[in-house]
Parts: structure tokens; C-alpha cells; sequence
């Protein structure tokens, strides 16, 4: 323990994304929606600046990125993995 006050799920998410991002850089081919996809991980990484990120946009995030690159099976691990840190952050409250 570091005596850091920082949630662990927005550490954990922040880790996913930042992990899924090398890949998608470092990942030679081009697809249609990289640019959606790398957009939506700059905005996951924003999110998780500020502590607690709001659960109906990393949900709405989630879809996006599973729509970009979802059918790039190199980079399926990678997103696994974000969606898992998503998914601990639970449903959003219902209104």
C-alpha cells in the first residue's frame, strides 16, 4: 500500500486503458474505426483524472470500443480487460 487515497477501480481502469492503448499503437494494421477507437480510450483515460468517472459514459465508452475493435482479435485481450475494470464500477443507478 502506497497511502494513496486513489480508488482502486479507477486505478485499475486507468491501468486497462492505458495498457489497451500501447496496444492499439503499436498494432500495425489499419481498420476502419481506429480513430473511434482511440478516441474513446482518450476519453476513458480522462475520466479516470478526476476519481470517480461517471458509469452510463464508461458503459457508453465500453460499446464503442467493443464496436472499433472488437473484430481485431490482437487487441481482444487488451479490451477484455478494460471491459472487466469497467464492469466493477456496476450498473449505473436506475432513475
Amino acid at each position: 500500500m502506497t497511502g494513496s487515497d486513489e480508488d482502486p477501480m479507477v486505478a485499475g481502469l486507468r491501468s486497462a486503458v492505458s495498457r489497451l492503448r500501447r496496444e492499439l499503437a503499436a498494432h500495425p494494421a489499419e481498420f476502419p474505426d481506429r480513430c473511434i477507437a482511440e478516441d474513446e480510450l482518450a476519453a476513458l483515460a480522462a475520466m479516470t483524472i478526476d476519481g470517480a468517472p461517471e458509469i452510463p459514459r464508461l458503459r457508453r465508452s465500453l460499446l464503442l470500443l467493443a464496436g472499433a475493435i472488437g473484430s481485431v482479435s490482437a487487441l481482444s485481450p487488451g479490451l477484455s480487460e478494460v471491459r472487466d475494470a469497467v464492469e466493477l464500477f456496476g450498473e449505473p443507478p436506475r432513475r
